[in-house]
């Protein structure tokens, strides 16, 4: 068995989660103690209690959804004996769950990659004034197609794919006009549903390049250090561990297209035969089917998802 472990990006957030591991693991715990000092704020109790508004503004969401992830590991390294280095082969994760995948992998202090998600958080929302970007999902074509689409869309505007998430699912990003125009020329192409999508800016287009700009000054300032797992990078969709590539890496990211689709690809051919979604959710473990047909993948965020890896790891 050869193992990658994923973590999920925004979407996944959801009132409550995360409690149970707190509750159940003193190392859970400690991880959300942890975000809430590295940023002043107790997060945990918006993540736990709500209101779904509040942790849904992506300054806190992005955090909130690393700490569960985060927490989750450090139950998996001290119940089940979980050591990236000899039980995975790869890590990665979609957007800002690339950071968390750094933090697992021991490149991202917990404090930093929280206090470096507020600061993306706080940059994506604020580079585009609200009203002016869009993002659409493409349903139905593959991402040639879909990069089609976004380039006669575009016109003047800008028009970028953002992810290309795999099953023929692809996200556009950019001027709200432009994406409009996506979804219209979609339609005549042959998608099965193109539909703009409830989010609070464009992400991942070119438009985000002040926060780019932001996140490129933020991550001079903390200590990277090399991973002791390879990290399959978004917008490489191949494992980077030289600590510079990863800083270029993370700010190429926040403008460039999340390579999804192709980064399972890498780990699927490369070995890799079992999947792991560790965090809120199961967002991931659905695109993971419809990408790498013969691996299996399976979340871990709760308590009983933790005592399967550990009977799975033990058997």
């Amino acid at each position: 068995m050869k193992r990658a472990f994923i973590f999920p990006g925004q979407g996944s957030q959801t009132v409550g989660m995360g409690k149970a591991l707190a509750e159940a693991f003193p190392q859970a715990k400690a991880v959300f103690d942890e975000v809430d000092e590295a940023l002043s704020q107790k997060l945990s109790t918006l993540m736990w209690e709500g209101p779904a508004e509040e942790l849904t503004l992506t300054a806190n969401t992005q955090p909130a959804l690393m700490a569960v992830s985060l927490a989750a590991i450090r139950v998996l390294e001290a119940e089940a004996g979980l050591d990236l280095k000899q039980h995975a082969a790869f890590v990665a994760g979609h957007s800002l769950g690339e950071y968390s995948a750094l933090a697992a992998a021991g490149s991202l202090s917990i404090s930093d990659t929280a206090r470096l998600l507020r600061i993306r958080g706080n940059a994506m929302q604020n580079a585009v004034p609200v009203g002016q970007g869009a993002m659409a999902a493409l349903l139905g074509l593959e991402y040639d197609a879909a990069l089609e689409v976004a380039r006669e869309a575009a016109e003047t505007e800008v028009c970028d794919a953002a992810n290309d998430n795999g099953g023929a699912q692809v996200v556009v990003s950019g001027h709200k006009s432009a994406v409009e125009r996506a979804v219209a020329i979609a339609q005549t192409k042959g998608a099965k549903r193109a539909v703009m999508l409830a989010v609070s800016a464009p992400f991942h287009c070119a438009l985000m390049q002040p926060a780019a700009d932001a996140m490129r000054e933020a991550l001079d300032r903390v200590t990277v250090n090399a991973p002791v797992i390879p990290v399959v990078a978004n917008v490489e969709a191949a494992p980077i561990t030289d600590p510079s590539a990863i800083r270029n890496a993370l700010v190429r990211q926040v403008t460039g297209t999340v390579r999804w689709r192709e980064s399972v690809a890498f780990m699927a051919a490369q070995g890799v035969d079992s999947f792991y979604e560790v965090g809120s959710g199961k967002v991931l473990t659905g695109l993971v089917k419809r990408i790498a047909a013969g691996a299996s993948s399976a979340a871990i965020g709760t308590p009983e998802d933790i005592a399967a890896f550990k009977a799975s790891l033990n058997g």
